[in-house]
């Protein structure tokens, strides 16, 4: 069960919220998917599971396109979005029971895939409360349960974790890795230890478009290349013109500043070269103060911000 993305868009007015993106996400693989606020990852999610159409592109979910046969594409789909939607005065088995009969699970059958739902979904102990009475780790359980259901190959989640303590997120994990070894996933999520700790591949999306794709490993060797240094410098009028100052140095290819230290920046040199001097001799010649300037190990942090700022 794959998925075949190929120049994918979806326009409101003149704003692009996807902008002719392609992937592909294999049988049997987690996607990570990741990318700030507002870069696209809702939206595209969003297509693969019909909820709207592009307005440009296509995507293929099993061989079946979502503009041919968008009901087909959604019985082989479960799909669990950023807010959860739970019907709070019902228990939690009559939900899923519900929700089995709305996925078209034979009548007959409904009681098993729901006696099933509660084991893989750790919710035995909770299966009588009414969804009301849950902890958001249940309410989240309960989800991952609806869209597993009527068994799809293929799960979406869109940050299934998001304002879970620490806890619940390392079970909800444990739940969605368990999950992999039988169904292709694809999950978005701000929390990049999440995303090494569970992804078999990392996609990262800014502005609606594809900036990077392969595994951690990957992703971090392509950047390995160019050196990142760690820079703060005091005595400067303002960090805005601190900034402009850094990005127009030879040496330079990319600058980002701390937002909890305006002073305070992640440097990327361009390919082969070194900034170090350049930034001391820069500081010499206009009077700053630098207090730090040392190089850094790449983390998948580190290329989330320099490719998303």
């Amino acid at each position: 069960m794959s998925i075949t993305v190929e120049n994918l868009s979806k326009h409101y007015g003149t704003q692009k919220a996807v902008d002719q993106i392609s992937f592909k996400v294999n049988t049997g693989e987690i996607l990570g998917f990741l990318g700030p606020n507002g870069a696209g990852k809702t939206t595209t999610m969003k297509i693969l599971t019909c909820f709207i159409k592009p307005s440009g592109g296509n995507a293929w979910v099993d061989g079946v396109s979502v503009l041919d046969n968008p009901n087909e594409v959604k019985r082989k789909i479960g799909y669990l979005p950023e807010h959860n939607p739970l019907y709070l005065d019902m228990p939690v088995y009559d939900y899923l029971s519900f929700a089995a009969a709305l996925q078209g699970v034979p009548t007959g059958k409904i009681p098993d895939a729901v006696k099933k739902m509660i084991s893989v979904c750790g919710l035995n102990s909770e299966k009588h409360k009414d969804i009301a009475e849950l902890s958001k780790g249940y309410r989240q359980r309960v989800g991952l349960a609806q869209a597993l259901i009527h068994d799809p190959k293929i799960l979406i989640l869109d940050e299934p974790t998001t304002g879970l303590d620490p806890n619940q997120q390392a079970e909800i994990r444990t739940l969605i890795r368990n999950i992999g070894k039988e169904k292709t996933v694809i999950f978005s999520t701000h929390i990049l230890p999440e995303v090494e700790a569970t992804c078999d591949r990392v996609m990262i999306i800014h502005q609606g478009k594809l900036k990077e794709e392969g595994t951690t490993a990957d992703i971090k060797r392509k950047t390995q290349g160019k050196e990142l240094l760690t820079v703060t410098i005091e005595d400067a009028p303002d960090s805005n013109r601190l900034w402009k100052e850094l990005q127009s140095i030879d040496t330079v290819e990319m600058v980002d500043v701390h937002k909890e230290r305006p002073c305070s920046f992640t440097v990327q040199s361009k390919q082969g070269a070194s900034s170090k001097r350049e930034i001391y001799g820069f500081c010499k010649e206009k009077g700053y103060v630098l207090t730090e300037l040392h190089q850094q190990e790449t983390s998948l942090e580190d290329v989330f911000r320099l490719l998303t700022t």
